[in-house]
């Protein structure tokens, strides 16, 4: 759940406890090295009260090839079956800054790419940040590491990372083979670039140019802010609260002129409610519990609605990359998040959304401190009486399994719809890394990897 806390570090509800953000591993560009091969290894002891949850569990289970993309897919030929039938498939992540964590995402989703006929990937970014990236993957326009660094900021900062600089290469070079075009979707609303408001202006302008004086007027405070997403958002975060209610109310209203015209765009307006949504957030005061809770929740439905706006809009089957917080399908912090991205997700779109969960017995994770710095931690060995603990038992090193054939083994399935404590680590340290969850009432299918790496920023320019 990455957010942007107290101009939310990253996105709003990230201001909260559990903001998390993104993170990946080690070299940039070239071939990433090989994780030791998830082949067998020796299980922990297993006591008599979970040995048939276990053999259930390695039942179902699928061993991974490697944490790493590059090579052979055959290991993930059972998850493209298990996605059978979803156009929306949330792809969880346990931290929001391991290495491993992130690469094997981009595996998942390259074989929902080349095998499902999916074409869109779903993040915590914003949506400026995301047609900055877009224009990158169709046209190679630009450095890929240079857009990250310049978008990539303040709260955002725990996506600028090696791993997602070698998914959008990876997406690049995809696209450069022609057939159908790979393309990023920003969910969040903390920040907007100039470029936006220009792209509703001009739109105006060709097409309804009545409007053009009103829209300037209403955006005119916005696209006064400075340039540079950091510098931008500290700006925001600065002014007077009944300057920003007044930004937040011609916001709202230049989406509303919009959609009363008589010409109507629906990107135009998927930006202009961005923008709305974005005001509309600056206005909250995250020390008052009340009004957090309401931001979050806002937010998660926000993403939501956006992620299934977007697979209607376009027909394109879609993966959802979000913290394992967001993604699932029942919340394991009710007091800042009461209804999750997955809730909405599945009620929005039925049984064509799929959540796809993260889990870690332990290792390493960036995150962000309070006061803007961060570090790289540790977490794990899990605890006895864990989720992971348990599933540390099956015999592969890593592996994926459906929980809802694992769940009709009837020892499996209690154990997966009782709450146990479950590593789920906020993008803020220090954290509280294991709230309890039910595994099978929050997601449908779970990853597991036995060790994880912290994440590798992208290096400085120059």
């Amino acid at each position: 759940m990455a957010h942007i806390s107290r101009r939310r570090s990253l996105v709003p509800a990230m201001t909260v406890a559990l903001a998390l953000t993104a993170l990946l591993g080690p070299a940039a560009g070239g071939a990433a090295a090989v994780t030791p091969a998830a082949g067998s290894r020796p299980a922990p002891a297993a006591g008599a009260d979970d040995r048939a949850v276990v053999a259930g569990l390695e039942r179902h289970a699928h061993p991974l090839r490697s944490t790493e993309p590059g090579g052979s897919m055959d290991d993930l030929r059972a998850f493209g079956r298990m996605t059978r039938g979803a156009d929306i498939v949330g792809l969880g992540e346990a931290s929001h800054g391991s290495k491993d964590v992130f690469t094997v995402k981009e595996r998942l989703f390259r074989q929902l790419v080349e095998h499902e006929g999916f074409s869109a990937y779903a993040m915590e970014i914003s949506w400026s940040a995301a047609v900055r990236l877009n224009t990158y993957l169709a046209t190679g326009e630009g450095d890929v590491r240079q857009i990250m660094r310049d978008e990539f900021q303040d709260g955002y900062s725990l996506l600028n990372t090696e791993e997602l600089a070698h998914l959008f290469s990876w997406m690049r070079e995809h696209n450069r083979g022609g057939g159908r075009q790979l393309r990023v979707v920003g969910l969040d609303y903390s920040d907007a670039d100039p470029e936006q408001y220009d792209r509703i202006l001009t739109w105006a302008e060709r097409n309804e140019p009545a409007l053009l004086p009103e829209l300037r007027r209403r955006y005119a405070a916005l696209r006064a802010l400075p340039t540079g997403v950091a510098a931008r958002m500290a700006a925001y975060n600065a002014l007077p609260l009944a300057e920003k209610k007044t930004m937040a109310k011609d916001a709202a209203a230049a989406h509303q002129l919009l959609s009363g015209a008589r010409k109507r765009d629906p990107w135009v307006l998927q930006e202009a409610l961005v923008l709305s949504h974005m005001a509309a957030e600056y206005t909250v005061d995250w020390s008052d519990p009340a009004q957090a809770k309401a931001a979050s929740r806002l937010r998660d439905r926000t993403m939501a609605e956006t992620a299934v706006w977007w697979q209607r809009q376009t027909g394109e089957r879609i993966a959802v990359s979000a913290h394992d917080g967001h993604v699932s399908y029942e919340t394991v912090m009710p007091e800042a998040y009461p209804v999750t991205m997955g809730a909405d997700l599945r009620e929005l779109a039925g049984r064509k959304y799929l959540a796809v969960g993260t889990s870690l017995y332990g290792g390493d994770y960036r995150a962000r401190t309070a006061t803007g710095g961060g570090g790289t931690y540790s977490v794990g060995p899990a605890a006895p009486g864990s989720n992971e603990y348990t599933l540390d038992k099956v015999r592969h090193r890593d592996f994926y399994v459906d929980l809802r054939a694992a769940g009709r083994d009837p020892f499996v399935g209690g154990w997966l719809t009782e709450a146990r404590p479950t590593f789920v680590i906020p993008g803020r340290y220090p954290n509280q890394p294991a709230p309890p969850l039910a595994l099978g009432r929050a997601f449908d299918v779970v990853v597991h990897l036995h060790h994880v790496r912290a994440s590798v920023p992208v290096a400085p320019a120059g």
